[in-house]
């Protein structure tokens, strides 16, 4: 040994109390999309919660029926058929979904929410001026009302929908797509028509 290494030696063994040698435990662990150890549902519970606590938002709806809203929003499926499966009105759904900040890219796609957010007209006078009914334009205030608290809370709220419902979607996916490859390896060259 040489001198440098003999004072690298001695650092070393002074800084960790004198032990001659650093043995790690290293674990082999599968590997997963999800780090958190809680269920889907359990998350989902956990960001409504959270949300609740915060806004105060109340659609008449309990815990559960948003979970189904956030849930059928990542799926895809239209305010009209989530409530059919709540037993509720589309509306009742829509404001639900603005609640949890879940706002689709079609809700106000005809018209500029940051004008609409910025006038101080009343619902009328903006129905009018935009050639849509009254109820349109509610909509598209509390849709831009919906925007303007998920930014004001940085998109936290929505952030933790995608990080559980699509992190969700892409490991169900995966964990098909290996499965059907898995099969299909398995099977490749085998006959398949044999008679017994």
């Amino acid at each position: 040994m040489n001198e440098k290494t003999e004072e690298l030696r001695d650092i070393f063994t002074s800084v960790t109390d004198g032990e001659e040698t650093i043995t790690e435990s290293q674990v082999d662990t599968r590997g997963s999309l999800e780090q958190d150890e809680r269920t889907v549902d359990e998350r989902l519970e956990s960001v409504v919660a959270q949300m609740r606590e915060r806004y105060g938002f109340d659609a008449g709806l309990e815990d559960e029926a948003y979970l189904t809203v956030a849930k059928r929003f990542y799926e895809g499926e239209s305010d009209e058929a989530i409530a059919e499966e709540l037993g509720v009105d589309a509306e009742t759904v829509f404001e639900a979904r603005m609640a949890l900040h879940l706002v689709a890219e079609d809700d106000a796609d005809e018209v500029d929410l940051v004008a609409i957010r910025d006038r101080e007209e009343d619902d009328a006078t903006l129905a009018a001026e935009y050639g849509v009914d009254e109820t349109r334009i509610r909509r598209y205030r509390r849709v831009a009302a919906a925007k303007d608290e998920s930014r004001a809370a940085n998109d936290r709220y929505r952030d933790e929908f995608d990080d559980v419902l699509a992190d969700s979607a892409l490991s169900e996916r995966l964990a098909t797509d290996v499965r059907e490859d898995g099969l299909a390896d398995a099977t490749e060259g085998m006959e398949t028509d044999v008679s017994f």
